[in-house]
């Protein structure tokens, strides 16, 4: 309970009174009031198809993606990429939806073989366990080591109805970065439960998390799996995109454009970015949301920094494309060094200059200026400059977005799993 108290005084700080009272409403009406449903209750056979339907289809497993990360979020990220590319891979997945925000209240085909589904749904959730009961072929739970929601006994009841158990471990475990005070006890224990039994697959993005797992439970059924990019979706730009006003007269003031998208929290080096601007050289252009109160905490009215506030993951590389340097400044701890940022990736599919912190997953790409210190980013952003337009540069940068598109995370998973499937 007092966790999900902290994590409410959170939404309250970030959001205000009236944004609080929405996200209340919305999240006990998704929670508890959506748990029954009188159209599936009297509609109960028609479901029965429907699902009977779908595992019909032809597919060689089947995935309970069971994390309530939602799916049409403005935070496009890794769940909906690696659902997307699994589902393309022979693999039947059902993607837990919050109905907070996707609105989905049974079922709903995304794509072949992707189905967003109600999980919190209790009466649909029953037929849709009763049906894979009947299906022979290979069956997972996969859900994020981040996830506060399903237990360990949740997880031991899919395993014991002949589920195995795919943990992805993709962040440092914070109350930062939960959102509460302290790490709610189903992270916790749903993480020990992954280390100490070496029969769950352990999907792991950075190779700090991968040396935590190594000295518990050495390399058994593990898999290496970094964030990546939608290659194809990065290099389809709107060409007739309307930007605001807004934006336009910032980059248009004669300056150097440095553009972040992402969230502003307490791991940001706000230091860096006021130094930057103190220059007056640049533009610093952030787009995201402040996931804490570290932004309004550091940042006031400083010259030269425009906070954009969020856009769609449709359309924010279109805001990216307009800058000329795209950067990632993030202090260094323990949050960071084992963080494989989304959005590398994506920088390098849009062929801008990309000029990161000495963040340690981003040491490995020859695209990456790593600033050590302050003054070096300082000296790397000059030498950013100097390259948007080489044409060396740009084909680097085009190979190591290629070689990161998300369909190679998704298969790296999907061969950890195929080795044990009869």
């Amino acid at each position: 309970m007092s966790e999900k108290i902290s994590k409410l005084v959170n939404v309250y700080k970030k959001y205000g009174f009236m944004g609080f009272c929405k996200k209340l409403y919305a999240y006990i009406k998704a929670n508890y009031l959506d748990k029954i449903s009188f159209r599936v209750f009297f509609r109960r056979r028609k479901y029965q198809k429907i699902i009977r339907d779908i595992l019909n289809l032809k597919y060689d497993r089947i995935i309970l993606w069971r994390s309530s990360f939602g799916y049409n979020v403005p935070l496009f990220q890794r769940p909906q990429h690696i659902a997307n590319n699994l589902s393309k891979n022979k693999c039947l997945v059902f993607y837990e939806v919050t109905t907070m925000t996707d609105k989905v209240k049974t079922i709903k085909k995304q794509q072949n073989n992707l189905y967003l589904f109600n999980f919190n749904n209790i009466l649909l959730n029953k037929i849709l366990l009763k049906e894979l009961n009947k299906i022979t072929k290979p069956k997972y739970i996969e859900l994020y080591s981040t996830d506060w929601k399903l237990t360990v006994k949740n997880i031991n009841d899919y395993i014991n109805n002949g589920f195995k158990f795919i943990y992805e471990y993709i962040d440092h475990l914070s109350p930062d970065l939960a959102g509460t005070k302290s790490l709610p006890q189903n992270i916790i224990d749903k993480y020990e439960y992954a280390m100490n039994n070496k029969d769950v697959y352990v999907v792991v993005s950075a190779d700090e998390l991968k040396k935590d797992v190594v000295s518990k439970r050495k390399e058994v059924n593990l898999a290496f799996s970094s964030n990546g990019v939608d290659y194809d979706f990065f290099k389809k730009l709107d060409q007739n995109f309307k930007f605001e006003k807004e934006f336009l007269d910032i980059i248009n003031n004669g300056k150097i454009n440095i553009c972040y998208y992402g969230a502003l929290a307490k791991w940001f080096d706000y230091e860096l970015i006021k130094k930057i601007a103190k220059s007056n050289k640049y533009n610093v252009i952030l787009f995201g949301i402040k996931y804490d109160e570290a932004y309004d905490n550091y940042i006031s009215d400083e010259k030269n920094i425009y906070f954009m506030g969020p856009r769609d993951y449709k359309i924010l590389k279109n805001y990216a494309n307009k800058c000329d340097i795209l950067i990632i400044p993030f202090l260094l701890n323990d949050i960071t060094k084992s963080t494989s940022p989304v959005k590398i990736f994506e920088y390098m599919a849009l062929h801008k200059p990309i000029v990161t912190t000495d963040l340690q997953e981003c040491r490995k790409y020859k695209s990456v200026l790593i600033g050590k210190n302050h003054q070096d980013f300082l000296q790397k952003l000059d030498e950013a400059y100097n390259k948007k337009n080489n044409k060396d540069y740009i084909k680097l940068l085009d190979k190591e977005a290629k070689e990161n598109d998300w369909s190679k995370k998704a298969l790296a998973i999907i061969n950890l799993i195929k080795k044990d499937e009869k």
